[in-house]
């Protein structure tokens, strides 16, 4: 592979994200929290409702689901709509920045889910040497 097809990651030798300081680290941090993995994914699949999202994302709390919506749309990755009238009617979708990730996203929990059998297994060898 040249230089021109190397990845951006590769070619700063991952040095920013692993800086204290790095802004990455936040919308990181934003992205692969427990809810911010579930609302991308659940985006994926179009626009939805907050109570649509909180129904979808089984176990969220509103104040979690909230704040997760909050800060993904602070990071450019959600469109929220609110439309004036009553009750309030409030729409999320991905932005074209959230659907290239999303679908990263979703690939890291296709893979968690179709390896899960190896994952399960190898966590019961730990336990198992643990408990010995």
């Amino acid at each position: 592979m040249d230089s021109s097809e190397a990845t951006l990651a590769a070619q700063m030798g991952r040095g920013a994200l692993f800086s204290e300081a790095c802004p990455s680290r936040d919308v990181l941090r934003h992205v692969t929290s427990r809810w911010g993995v579930l609302i991308l994914v659940a985006l994926l699949g179009g626009t939805h409702r907050f109570a649509d999202l909180r129904r979808k994302v089984n176990g969220v709390s509103e104040k979690m689901l909230a704040q997760t919506l909050q800060l993904l749309e602070g990071d450019g990755l959600l469109l929220r709509i609110a439309y004036p009238v009553l009750p309030p009617h409030v729409e999320y979708s991905l932005t074209p920045l959230g659907e290239e990730l999303a679908a990263k996203v979703e690939a890291l929990a296709d893979w968690i889910e179709i390896n899960l059998p190896r994952i399960q297994q190898a966590q019961r060898q730990v336990a198992a040497s643990v408990a010995e």
